[in-house]
């Protein structure tokens, strides 16, 4: 039986977001018998919802609210008012992921301690480390049904993957798989197979790759203590005058304002759109939004150093036959500045249809070198690069009064300057790539900027001392103790693996510590 709490019921969690972090965070504590309300702005969605068509699909689920952009990268160019790629939908982006589910090497917990000062970056150790996180990783493993762990074997290789490890040998490279990836390789959990339909970011119609819009979100609805009410944008989170949060005030899905009150309020909304509600939060207590004593709310904002190479050969590849992303090169994720940068990063498998080919491709152009490309597509490969980017207290998200939503709010500015060691690594890697398929007999070679951002990390990051961020090492608020973070957001660096196995890991841990501190009555 679905749960329906009242307005007034002040024994709740209140979890704004239902994707990786939120949706994971509100089953695992509903399993552990925790009341919870989710608050998701966007509407709900399933397999046979999913549409296999890319700007069909991108109207369905994208996250396309007015946004602002500043800085010099080049998403400000291309996509000033779509700076991020995300879902607007219960389940989050976790309905547009690709799957790559790798654990952060030992070194990347405790960057600051392992690059030095590196000028104009704002790095800083993780209060947790590998050892610390190892079973929770063993868990969000099982839960995502990760390949190549747990006894469970990796996804079959595509014609993309094959052109791309035969250039990976070629140069070399020895670590080259089809990866870890959370999409069943065999029936596992209730889901079946990949059947290899190519539409990942599109959501997967099989139910094959893990999301919480139809594994976590149902699962703690079926408790009958997880209400989620889509189609609900929050607008603020109120407090006391101790300085407790007391509650969520949101629009719902008819457009009236109504409260919520809360014993917890958790943000998971994405590293946007979860300083944003902080900062809008604003009282006179808080006159700089909630949270934010250090005013590190918003900073810190990273999104990877990323690109993509695409390669043309003289016979058909059909790149986008198969699973989007299972294939993965990570000899160059390790720590070696002899290459001219700290940190390190990944290649991955990347096709994209036609349609968001001539869109990506190198946004702008025009003419017959590029119409050129595309008369290659059959012919193309793609890979894409996703490297450690440096934290920099410059690049975050603001309020911007100049620009209003729907509901009258401040909209949120991204700024973001490409740091020296992202743009050192971005050319090795574009070198790399050129080299690999270069090896594997490619014709022509195009390096591809940057698209909007999927991993959107930091803006409300963990620090072990209050001054260097927002919350502690279980994701909860420094300055107010039933206020938590349960996103991408409070990644205190964003290492070269993609997010969201540790997104989910960081969730399960915080579950297990938000309901043993409420049933002490310590919360």
């Amino acid at each position: 039986m679905v749960a329906k709490f009242d307005l007034n019921d002040d024994g709740v969690v209140v979890i704004v977001g239902s994707g990786a972090g939120g949706g994971v965070l509100a089953n695992e504590l509903a399993q552990k018998g925790v009341k919870v309300v989710s608050i998701e702005a966007g509407g709900r969605y399933l397999p046979d919802d999913y549409i296999n068509d890319e700007w069909a699909s991108f109207q369905q689920l994208a996250w396309t609210d007015m946004r602002t952009t500043s800085g010099n990268w080049r998403v400000a160019q291309d996509f000033p008012n779509l700076p991020t790629w995300i879902v607007k939908a219960v389940g989050g982006t976790s309905i547009h992921w690709a799957g790559a589910s790798l654990r952060f090497q030992d070194h990347e917990w405790k960057a600051r301690t392992t690059y030095g000062n590196i000028p104009d970056a704002n790095l800083l150790d993780w209060p947790i480390d590998s050892a610390e996180m190892a079973p929770w990783y063993d868990k969000a493993e099982a839960k995502l049904g990760v390949t190549r762990t747990g006894g469970r074997e990796g996804l079959p290789g595509n014609n993309n993957f094959k052109v791309f490890e035969a250039g990976a040998r070629a140069i070399g490279y020895e670590d080259v798989s089809t990866g870890h990836m959370g999409i069943n390789s065999a029936e596992y959990d209730g889901r079946m197979s990949c059947q290899q339909t190519g539409f990942c970011f599109q959501g997967c119609k099989w139910g094959a790759k893990w999301s919480a819009a139809y594994t976590d979100v149902p699962r703690g609805e079926e408790t009958g203590n997880l209400e989620v009410r889509s189609g609900c944008f929050a607008l603020r989170i109120e407090h006391d005058d101790a300085g407790r949060v007391t509650g969520v005030v949101y629009l719902d899905a008819e457009g009236k304002q109504q409260r919520q009150k809360a014993k917890l309020v958790s943000v998971a909304c994405n590293s946007i759109e979860s300083p944003r509600l902080l900062l809008n939060s604003a009282s006179s207590m808080f006159p700089d939004g909630l949270a934010n004593s250090s005013g590190q709310v918003g900073r810190n904002y990273m999104r990877h150093t990323t690109g993509s190479v695409y390669a043309v050969f003289d016979k058909p590849v059909r790149m986008w036959r198969g699973t989007t992303m299972a294939g993965y090169i990570g000899d160059e994720r390790r720590n070696d500045p002899s290459r001219g940068f700290v940190g390190g990063f990944e290649f991955e498998t990347l096709s994209l249809g036609l349609p968001f080919m001539a869109a990506f491709l190198d946004p702008g152009a025009w003419g017959r070198e590029f119409t050129s490309a595309l008369d290659g597509y059959e012919n193309m490969a793609g890979l894409w690069i996703v490297g450690e980017d440096m934290p920099r207290e410059t690049n975050r998200v603001t309020l911007n009064p100049d620009v209003k939503d729907a509901n009258g709010l401040p909209v949120p500015n991204v700024h973001f300057d490409d740091h020296p060691n992202d743009e050192a690594m971005r050319d090795y890697a574009y070198g790399k790539g050129a080299e690999l398929y270069r090896a594997a007999g490619a014709t022509r070679i195009f390096p591809t900027p940057p698209y909007p951002s999927t991993h959107n990390l930091g803006t409300n990051r963990m620090s072990e001392n209050p001054r260097d961020g927002v919350v502690n090492r279980y994701g909860q608020s420094h300055d107010i103790p039933n206020l938590f973070v349960s996103d991408g957001s409070q990644f205190t660096t964003g290492a070269a693996e993609n997010p969201t196995l540790t997104i989910v890991a960081l969730a399960i841990r915080q579950a297990d510590h938000i309901a043993g501190e409420l049933s002490k009555g310590n919360i």
